[in-house]
Formats: C-alpha cells, sequence, structure tokens
C-alpha cells in the first residue's frame, strides 16, 4: 500500500474528486430534507470552513460540547425511567424494585384523569382512571407513591402540565409529612403548558392563564426550592406527533424563551430561576441528526438567552435536558425488533451529551410495559454505561467532518424557524395563529404518506416481513379494582377532614386567581395542607379560567401529495368518485377520539388522508363521553364512525358507545384504530366493531377496506 505523506496527499485527493464526479453521474449524491437541510454522501474538511461552534469546549459557553467540563467521565447520565401502574401501592412497588435494580432516579406517569384535573370518581373519566399511569387524587395518594423513599434523597422527575398546581402541591406536602424540608427536594416538574397546546393536549385552562400558572411555579421555587428544576421545556411530544428534528429544536427553544420572558414579567431576575431550568428531547431513529439536534440545542438555547436576556451568571446558559427514545418509533408489527431500535435511539443520545435518559421498553407500542421488558429497556442503559467504554470520552463525535457540518446545520435552520417565532410575537402568539401546529401536522402526514408507500422502510412493517412472528405477553390493568381503591381514598379524606378550613383555603385560591393577586402555588399547598383533591383544586380555577377546548382541523393535499406511488392514489380516487356520481355524494367518516387521552395525531392522520382521497370527514372534538359521541355520531350522518384508541379506551369507552348504538338499532358502521393490542380485537368484535386497525396499518390499505365496506352495502341505508 502506498504510504501516506503530505507530499502525495494533493495526488490522493485529485483521483478521489475524479471518482466522486464519475459517480455523480450514476447516482444522486446530495439531497434535501423537508426542513431545507443538504445532505451528501461525502463530507470532507472543507465543509468545516468558516463554523463558528468549532472552538467550543464542554463545561464553557455556549456549552455545545456538553454542561460539564468532565461529562460522562465524571459522573454518567441518570437512568430515568419514566413509568406509573394504575395505584399509588403498585407504582410505589415498581420504583423500590427499580432502585434496587441501578435505576438512579423516579419518574412518574400519571393517569389521564390526573392529567386533566378529575378526581377518579367523577363521571367523564370512569374508563380513563389507571389505564395509562397512576391515579392520584389526593396527597394521601402521594404519600403511598413514596412510602419508604426518602425524597430527601431521591431525585424525581413528575410528566405533568395542566393540573401541575395540585399535583407539585401534593409533591410539597408528602415530602412535608415525611419531615423534608422544602430546600432539600429535588427533581423536576414538566409543567411545559405551551407543548400541551401544540400536540399532547392535556390542558386545562387557557394559554395565557396557564402561563400564570407557570410563572408563580417558578416564582415559588426558585425561592425556596432552590435544587428544584420548575419547569422541563419539552420537545418529546411534538416528535412523537410528527415534527422534524429541526421544527422539534426550534420550538422547544421558542417556548423556553415564552416562560423566561413570563417569569420576567413576575418580577424575577432572569438570573435568579434561569439556572434551575432544564428540558426534554425525544430521540428517534435519524441517529446522526439527533446527535446534532442535543449539541445545537444547547448551542442555541445559549445564544438567545444570552441575545435576548443578557444575563450575569453563565449558568443561565446552560441547556440541561433529558432524553426519550422514540414511542412512535416503536411497532407491534415484530415487536423485538424494537429492542434495537431503543438501543439505537439511546447510543444517539448519549453521544449527544444527554442528562438523564428513558429507554421505552419494547412492548410500548400496544400498552403499558411488563416487569420484563421493563427490565430489558434498564438494561439497554446499564450496558451502555458499563461494557462499552461510551463514557471514557467527552464528546466523541466532535471533528467529525458530518457531524459538525450537521450540527451547524441544524443551528441555522432551527435558528431561522424561532427568528420567525419571535417576529409572530413570542411561542403564545404563534400557537393561537396555529402557525406550528400546521407544520407538525404536515410533517406527519408526509411521514405518513412515505411509510405507506415504501419510501421510508420500517423492518417487519413495510419491508422483510416476519412469517413466524410469535405473541408476546402485554401488561393488563383492572380498571374497575382501580376506581373502587382510589374511591375508597377519596371518601376517607372527606369524611375525615376540617370542611370549614377546606372552605376557606379554596376561598383564598379563588380570589387570588380572580384578582391576580398571590402566588397560586403557595395557596395551593394550603389547600392540599387542608386535604383539598387534585379535582377540588382544579375546579376552583376552572370556574375562575374556564376549561379550554381546541378547534379541531383537517390538512388537505399533504398525505395525496406526498405518497410515492401515484397510481395507487389515483385507482382510488377514481373509485370514490364514481361511488360519488352514482349515489349523489361522498362516503362519509367521522373520525373521533373518546375519554380523556389527548394524543390526537393518529386522528388527524387518519381524518386527513381519507379527505385527500375523496371522503367527506367529519373531525370531533377531544374528551368525548360514550354518550357525547353516540349523539354526535347520529347527527353527522356518517357511513362510517372511527373511533381512534390510544390509552386503552377501547376496553371501558368503545363497549359503552357499542352498547348505545346496539340499544338504538343505530346501522353506522363503527371502526376502531391506534394502540389495540390484537387479543383485545375479538372483544372488540364481539360488540360490534366492524374492522379493528392496529398501530403500523397502512392508511391506503385501510381507506380501501373502509371504501369497499361502505360500497358494497355492508350499511344498511345505502
Amino acid at each position: 500500500m502506498k504510504k501516506f505523506t503530505k507530499k502525495n496527499w494533493n495526488d490522493w485527493k485529485y483521483l478521489a474528486d475524479k471518482e466522486l464526479e464519475k459517480n455523480k453521474k450514476k447516482k444522486k449524491l446530495e439531497w434535501q430534507s423537508p426542513d431545507g437541510i443538504v445532505f451528501k454522501s461525502l463530507y470532507t474538511e472543507e465543509d468545516l470552513n468558516n463554523l463558528e461552534h468549532l472552538n467550543s469546549f464542554p463545561g464553557f459557553p455556549p456549552f455545545l460540547r456538553g454542561p460539564k467540563a468532565t461529562m460522562y467521565k465524571g459522573k454518567p447520565w441518570t437512568i430515568r425511567q419514566y413509568a406509573g401502574f394504575s395505584t399509588a401501592e403498585e407504582s410505589n412497588k415498581f420504583y423500590k424494585d427499580c432502585l434496587k435494580n441501578g435505576q438512579k432516579g423516579l419518574s412518574i406517569a400519571f393517569d389521564l384523569p390526573t392529567h386533566r384535573g378529575y378526581d377518579s370518581d367523577h363521571p367523564r373519566v370512569v374508563g380513563d382512571v389507571g389505564k395509562a399511569g397512576v391515579a392520584i387524587d389526593s396527597v394521601e395518594d402521594m404519600k403511598v407513591l413514596f412510602n419508604g423513599i426518602p425524597l430527601n434523597k431521591m431525585s424525581v422527575s413528575m410528566t405533568m402540565n395542566g393540573a401541575v398546581l395540585p399535583i407539585l402541591a401534593s409533591y410539597i406536602v408528602a415530602g412535608e409529612e415525611q419531615g423534608v424540608e422544602l430546600k432539600y427536594l429535588s427533581g423536576t416538574i414538566q409543567n411545559d403548558i405551551l407543548k400541551e397546546f401544540l400536540v399532547r393536549n392535556t390542558y386545562i385552562y387557557p394559554p395565557r392563564d396557564s402561563l400564570k400558572i407557570i410563572s408563580d411555579i417558578i416564582s415559588y421555587t426558585s425561592r425556596k426550592m432552590p435544587k428544584f428544576n420548575s419547569i422541563s421545556i419539552s420537545g418529546y411530544h411534538m416528535q412523537e406527533a410528527g415534527a422534524t428534528e429541526v421544527q422539534e429544536l426550534a420550538f422547544t427553544i421558542a417556548d423556553g424563551i415564552e416562560y423566561i420572558k413570563a417569569a420576567l414579567d413576575k418580577g424575577l431576575h432572569v438570573d435568579s430561576f434561569a439556572p434551575r431550568l432544564s428540558f426534554f428531547f425525544g430521540i428517534g431513529m435519524n441517529f446522526f441528526t439527533e446527535i446534532a439536534k442535543l449539541r445545537a440545542a444547547r448551542f442555541l438555547w445559549a445564544l438567545k438567552v444570552k441575545e435576548l436576556f443578557n444575563p450575569k451568571d453563565n449558568k443561565s446558559l446552560i441547556l440541561r435536558t433529558h432524553c426519550q427514545t422514540s414511542g412512535v418509533s416503536l411497532t407491534e408489527k415484530d415487536a423485538y425488533n424494537n429492542v434495537i431500535r431503543t438501543t439505537v435511539e439511546a447510543m444517539a443520545a448519549v453521544l449527544g451529551g444527554t442528562q438523564s435518559l428513558h429507554t421505552n421498553s419494547f412492548d410500548e407500542a400496544v400498552a403499558l410495559p411488563t416487569e420484563n421488558s421493563s427490565r430489558i429497556a434498564r438494561n439497554t442503559q446499564l450496558i451502555l454505561q458499563h461494557e462499552t467504554n461510551i463514557c471514557d470520552v467527552i464528546d466523541p463525535l466532535a471533528g467529525s467532518y458530518f457531524i459538525e457540518s450537521l450540527t451547524n446545520a441544524m443551528i441555522v435552520n432551527s435558528g431561522n424557524l424561532i427568528d420567525k417565532i419571535i417576529k409572530l410575537g413570542g411561542m403564545t402568539k404563534a400557537i393561537e395563529k396555529g402557525y406550528p401546529n400546521e407544520l407538525i401536522e404536515k410533517s406527519a402526514l408526509i411521514k405518513q404518506a412515505e411509510i405507506d408507500s415504501g419510501k421510508r422502510v420500517i423492518v417487519g412493517v413495510n419491508k422483510f416481513l416476519n412469517s413466524n412472528e410469535k405473541d408476546f405477553e402485554i401488561l393488563k390493568i383492572n380498571n374497575s379494582k382501580v376506581i373502587k381503591s382510589q374511591l375508597a381514598r377519596i371518601n376517607k379524606i372527606k369524611k375525615d377532614r376540617n370542611t370549614s378550613q377546606l372552605k376557606k383555603t379554596l376561598k383564598n385560591l379563588k380570589n387570588a386567581a380572580l384578582n391576580n393577586d398571590g402566588n397560586l402555588l403557595e395557596l395551593s399547598v394550603k389547600a392540599v395542607r387542608a386535604r383539598a383533591t387534585v379535582g377540588e383544586i382544579s375546579s376552583t380555577l376552572e370556574d375562575v379560567f374556564g376549561r379550554f377546548e381546541a378547534k379541531p382541523k383537517i390538512s388537505k393535499n399533504v398525505y395525496s401529495e406526498s405518497f410515492d406511488e401515484k397510481n395507487k392514489i389515483s385507482d382510488l380516487k377514481s373509485s370514490i368518485k364514481d361511488f360519488k356520481d352514482k349515489i349523489g355524494r361522498a362516503p362519509k367518516i367521522f373520525v373521533c377520539k373518546l375519554g380523556q387521552d389527548g394524543h390526537d395525531r393518529g386522528a388527524k392522520v387518519v381524518a386527513s388522508s381519507f379527505a385527500d382521497l375523496g371522503f367527506e370527514v367529519e373531525l370531533s372534538k377531544l374528551f368525548l363521553t360514550p354518550e357525547e359521541l353516540f349523539s354526535q355520531a347520529k347527527s353527522s350522518n356518517a357511513d362510517v364512525v372511527g373511533i381512534s384508541s390510544h390509552a386503552a379506551g377501547h376496553l371501558t369507552l368503545v363497549p359503552k358507545f357499542m352498547d348505545l348504538v346496539n340499544d338504538n338499532n343505530e346501522k353506522f358502521l363503527v371502526i376502531c384504530g391506534g394502540v389495540i393490542p390484537k387479543e383485545d380485537y375479538s372483544l372488540l368484535k364481539e360488540k360490534g366493531i366492524s374492522e379493528v386497525f392496529g398501530p403500523g396499518t397502512n392508511l391506503l390499505d385501510a381507506i380501501y377496506k373502509v371504501f369497499n365496506m361502505i360500497k358494497y352495502g355492508k350499511k344498511s341505508n345505502i
């Protein structure tokens, strides 16, 4: 082999350039992402020319290479698995087992009624209690949740936004009653309401009133809880809803800017709270882009905070982040492939420099994780920490032609999007105008079309199918047992508490909300001490602020335009047009969700794709009861009612709806789709569901099937 020397370098480069030029004629060597990032097949040192961020050093502004100088060499990232299992007792047992087996911090998943500020005895939530997390109705539940877990020693992360006041107040009082002073409580409350209005929808109050709550929490914690992170600014749910990495990064930073402004309006100085702000990003399968995203995030946050708020303390410029591997990348089909997907995503998070990490379990495409799948997910991180030597070198991909170029592209493209949000008046005004929502929904439709047309390969789903797939155990929650347990504790609290003291604390809370006078968290803590429930505190504030209700919207022409195989689209469109010409109207589908689950990505993608192909589509508002859905379904005159399920509502709410349909002898077809395990299909069909479309369903195939169900007379009034 010819020995490399500086002298012959130019000869080698000349030959390489000739080879590249020849290959350009054979194959496209450059392509552009939907965000405008140009990718190349080969990167060289020329791609590093004029990149300003290359002089970054870990532990120093702008912190691109990491918030700490020693990073994982000093201390590995925290293994923080997100979990909550129906009752406080079951969750407590699970947390203790995890801590014994290497987990270093707790991350609490609450059930949907708790998120939406309802107690477990509220008639609207009977089908949701304990289904997708732990039910917390009062401080007594919170005390059981942390029984035997010393809150002065354990960092606790709580994913809570809508009902953030009663939940954080209950945590504080539970700590007090353990004998823990406020200054020793450590952890994070998510408290990121703007992303709820963008994608996740577990909001309660309107945006501006919600920002008042956030600023009060930041004020209270900055004064009294120096070890506690008052907010975790989340991009994770944006990516899960379909956002690109550029969009996720830009909108998350823009949310953070909005929260700083809200705190400053409260009279706080930026350095009094900004060092305790934290972030939360999703990590998907776009391996190198995810690494670059985290590096760019630290740079952009430092840049924007310095530029807009000019803090004196460099700690105010540090972006510290938790990461979670993607849920939307998990597949029901050939589900053990998810172990590999999660491992790849975990490596991207670590190489990008996360401070803590949750790794999803392989079975979470269809249910909450079992004890066995949770162990595999946790051990994924332990193996990375202890068997790979990955912690030994700080920012190991620094200097890579590709990584540094891609980091710069993320900085530029996300930075431009942040500037657009600022010009619109900030994130609250941008959300009110629907700008970021529209971009995310469009991205979700493009991704779905690419998967359905095979342009984007998902192993085991649209290519390399497994013909010998085996079933796996999934976790089942006994909803009626959970409700019984919760009601018993609620009734005991209401019986034992001092009613006059309770009324006084709730009246003070209401007056503070009415008059914008007093700290709402401080007053919520007093109400919790008097044994006010989550629902009572939430409804007291609802009397003042109201309960926010979003207007459903359908995006058009994105799915069909992004679908590669245009002939398939054209054939189906033509058939639907023939039906319309013959019958005198288009086939109609009414797309809806039941219960308190706000994840509406699936419903919106379904509604938009059906509309693109020629269906008349009606999309319901969120949070319907079975009775409300039945009334709306009747008046819609739809051929098909399509129910999207994400959080096990198909086992409780859908059967109730079908009882109403059958008892009233209604003839419309009902289909279900979403996160539904195969073993539940037979139960749904016994109740009269015509078809079930599980995770990974090809939407074009589903539209064909539904159209043929209508076309060939399976609806009696056609």
